[in-house]
């Protein structure tokens, strides 16, 4: 898969699980299982920007 598919796959995950750890929060306040979505989006937006980077560096040097 290209990087720029799966950054975005990845962003999207990030804010599906935000969604889902607002929701939580609203429903039953600050659990682990809100931590845990929220570690989890941490980690899929992180990677998601670094692999659109990685496309977009990519892009500039081939056309060096």
């Amino acid at each position: 898969m290209r990087p720029l598919q799966s950054g975005i796959i990845y962003c999207l995950l990030g804010t599906l699980f935000t969604y889902f750890a607002v929701k939580q929060v609203n429903l039953h306040g600050w659990s682990f299982f809100a931590y845990m979505l929220i570690f989890l989006a941490t980690i899929d937006y992180g990677s998601g920007f670094r692999l659109i980077t990685l496309h977009f560096r990519l892009k500039s040097h081939q056309k060096k």
